[in-house]
């Protein structure tokens, strides 16, 4: 058994004196272990960081075994994201929200957003945003997706502000505003025709993780028995410290 795909390092564990066991999020086969002989040597170790794409050819007798992995790097992301506390937390979030996805299952379109988000970590506020919206992504990838496009009370496709925390579906201000205490908002950048898609306020990404926090808990964490992780919450304390001395700075 022999392929060839372009990968995401998702995480590397070191397999005797000096090989690893590395995990890739690949195009077409999915989230997918294999070993790396030299793995854990100076020459790869560039190659096999966490954030970093790269081009794999996998090898193995049979398609269920682990196989080998020769990796060449295409895109080495690591130098960057270990220059900010935020990239480093939001590399590891998106790791292990990846690592939620079944092994060896192709999700292509998760590949291409995954790749895009790691390719916005200058600006934190982007970077937020584009984390916000991966986590939709995989709620709705691992069949929990919330229904943002239409009112859940009335039908209606516009003016939709909030969401109900029960069913996932957006709502409407004419419908939700009697109810606005017991109900999620939806932050402008996640409505869709309303202007709001490339831009927000600290408050519309604490509204953002709030919401796509409660039902990944739910309907995904809790029933594996897991929480958040740890680099989500580093990721938002990292977010919420960086805007406020922006904030402060330009008082």
């Amino acid at each position: 058994m022999e392929w060839t795909d372009e990968g995401i390092v998702l995480g590397v564990r070191r397999h005797g004196e000096s090989s690893a066991i590395v995990e890739l999020l690949t195009r077409e086969h999915g989230r997918h272990l294999g070993l790396v002989r030299g793995g854990a040597g100076s020459r790869m170790r560039p190659w096999l960081q966490p954030g970093n794409s790269v081009r794999a050819v996998w090898r193995a007798r049979l398609d269920e075994h682990l196989g080998t992995y020769a990796i060449e790097g295409t895109r080495l992301r690591a130098a960057t994201v270990l220059s900010s506390s935020h990239a480093v937390y939001g590399v590891t979030h998106l790791a292990s929200l990846a690592r939620l996805l079944p092994e060896r299952d192709p999700h292509e379109e998760i590949f291409e957003m995954l790749e895009r988000t790691l390719d916005d970590f200058d600006d934190i506020g982007e970077a937020a945003a584009h984390l916000i919206r991966f986590e939709l992504a995989m709620l709705a990838e691992l069949g929990f997706g919330l229904d943002l496009e239409n009112c859940a009370a009335t039908g209606a496709t516009t003016d939709l502000i909030y969401v109900s925390p029960k069913s996932g579906g957006a709502v409407s201000r004419a419908a939700g505003d009697a109810w606005r205490d017991r109900l999620l908002r939806l932050p402008a950048f996640l409505r869709e025709g309303e202007g709001g898609a490339n831009s927000w306020s600290d408050q519309d990404l604490q509204d953002g993780f709030k919401l796509t926090g409660l039902f990944l808990l739910r309907h995904v964490l809790e029933p594996r028995g897991q929480g958040h992780s740890d680099a989500r919450e580093g990721f938002i304390n990292a977010v919420a410290k960086h805007r406020a001395r922006v904030g402060a700075a330009s008082l």
